[in-house]
């Protein structure tokens, strides 16, 4: 069986499981998962309807972070199913009063996650930490400071952000009147992913478990002055350029535009 990130996720959280931080970092890893939800039909158009199953009145939906698994757990006949981001499928299921029952019977990260658990993803996901700067800084400088934490999760998530922009860049700033602080400069952005690039940076700060932190998120412009500027001193993150677009959008791929539970 090939380990998965949440396999190994799951593994330090519950070799750790009195800390806060492997545990963050397992629904941090969950909420970037694509998962594999079995459904009771073939969804149609933005509605999906999972398949559950009662536990002490709660019911659980069934998800897998690979179709082998999925297939492993149905038998290997064919079964409906939709691919859903976690983030997605917490949001969904919390808002039903539903759990969620993650690779039961397939894997070593086989769980159960009570509805207040996913509500509680669902919320942290939509919580601020991360703002967009809008005073142009008068010095930038090499980052210093910044929690090793931080650094591991920010590199890690940006490392998902598939064709939102070339490259990042994170230095310390000062502004006009002595504040100071910390920029992530996106540079070569595409068109409209400012508020995806934005809310990254924010979910790595809140999942870096780092108190009272905070980042900033600029954009600019490739080859332009405040780009040279940041790329001088800053620390570089390149983000993996767009791959081909699927033929046919699965139910949920679209964050805009997430399915419905009938």
């Amino acid at each position: 069986m090939t380990e998965t990130a949440l396999d190994r996720a799951h593994a330090l959280m519950e070799a750790a499981s009195e800390e806060g931080a492997p545990r963050l970092a397992f629904y941090h890893c969950l909420a970037d998962t694509q998962l594999f939800v079995l459904l009771t039909e073939e969804g149609t158009g933005d509605h999906v309807t999972p398949q559950t199953f009662d536990v002490d009145g709660t019911d659980f939906a069934l998800a897998f972070d690979t179709e082998e698994r999925l297939a492993g757990f149905t038998g290997g006949g064919p079964a409906p199913y939709a691919m859903l981001p976690g983030r997605t499928l917490a949001g969904m299921l919390s808002g039903a009063g539903a759990g969620l029952g993650l690779n039961l019977d397939a894997a070593p990260s086989s769980i159960l996650l009570p509805p207040e658990a996913l509500g509680w993803l669902a919320e942290t996901l939509g919580q601020g930490g991360g703002a967009e700067a809008t005073a142009r800084p008068e010095s930038v400088s090499a980052p210093e400071g910044v929690p090793e934490a931080l650094l591991s999760v920010l590199d890690a998530k940006l490392a998902r952000a598939e064709g939102l922009a070339s490259h990042a860049c994170l230095a310390g700033v000062r502004y006009a009147g002595g504040a100071s602080g910390h920029v992530v400069m996106f540079i070569g952005t595409a068109p409209g992913a400012e508020g995806a690039l934005t809310r990254a940076v924010s979910e790595a700060l809140t999942f870096s478990g780092i108190e009272a932190g905070a980042l900033d998120v600029g954009f600019a412009a490739p080859q332009s002055a405040l780009a040279q500027r940041f790329e001088k001193v800053g620390l570089r993150f390149d983000l993996p350029r767009a791959s081909a677009p699927p033929e046919r959008a699965a139910p949920g791929s679209d964050p805009s535009r997430p399915p419905r539970l009938k």
